[in-house]
């Protein structure tokens, strides 16, 4: 039974198209094996938990969907479906090794070592950097404040909106307009922790700007969407 080689839509919360054969149908028609469905409802799960802060339920969910994939004994969609939680924590600016994927590197493949690459920040060559998913590859040919924030908004899918902007961030070319979409886009979506980081970077920009009215107008809408203590 072969796993379809559909487009990156298939992961409706990602749109990773590196994590299609994870959650691929059969090609044959035949319904999807157990581990595909049990896999796709945990990752499902696992980020919509990390995206709204909840540290705990997204580790169980994300530990299930191990579980699921390790039954197949292939590394590369355990390494796929790190580097899908790696994606969440960019959208959310929490940069840092994806040690998940680290550990399974040394079977990975060259789209998933491009995407990791990139999520971390790194320069690629072309030839690398055709191996992306569509909108990661635009921003990062992107060229000019204009020509970037054009990409973004091309994009229909949040979550990958808002992995782009972070790698963005990382590599200082976020301009205020990017900032201002990736707040809008989280907020939109509902997601508290993306959110959050992202309100904290324009804090942070009014604060250097010394642009007292507008930081205390952002801190009282972090203190709004903080969980309380």
């Amino acid at each position: 039974m072969r796993l379809a080689a559909a487009g990156p839509r298939l992961l409706a919360m990602a749109a990773l198209a590196i994590a299609v054969v994870v959650l691929g149908a059969c090609a044959s028609g035949s319904p999807p094996a157990d581990w595909q469905l049990n896999a796709r409802s945990a990752l499902d799960h696992a980020v919509a938990a990390q995206l709204r802060g909840d540290a705990r339920a997204a580790q169980a969910d994300f530990d299930r969907a191990r579980a699921e994939l390790a039954r197949t004994g292939r590394a590369d969609l355990l390494a796929r479906a790190e580097l899908l939680r790696c994606a969440a924590d960019v959208a959310s600016l929490a940069f840092g090794p994806c040690t998940g994927f680290e550990r399974l590197r040394a079977d990975a493949a060259a789209p998933e070592l491009a995407y990791a690459a990139h999520l971390a920040g790194q320069a690629l060559a072309p030839a690398n950097a055709a191996l992306l998913p569509p909108t990661q590859r635009a921003v990062t040919a992107a060229t000019g404040d204009a020509t970037t924030l054009a990409a973004l908004q091309a994009e229909a899918d949040p979550l990958s909106r808002l992995v782009a902007a972070g790698v963005l961030l990382q590599g200082g070319r976020a301009s205020p307009a990017v900032v201002v979409l990736a707040v809008d886009t989280a907020s939109a979506q509902g997601w508290r922790r993306p959110l959050l980081a992202w309100l904290g970077v324009q804090l942070q920009r009014a604060r250097q700007a010394g642009d007292v009215e507008t930081a205390a107008r952002l801190q009282r809408r972090i203190d709004l969407v903080a969980p309380p203590p």
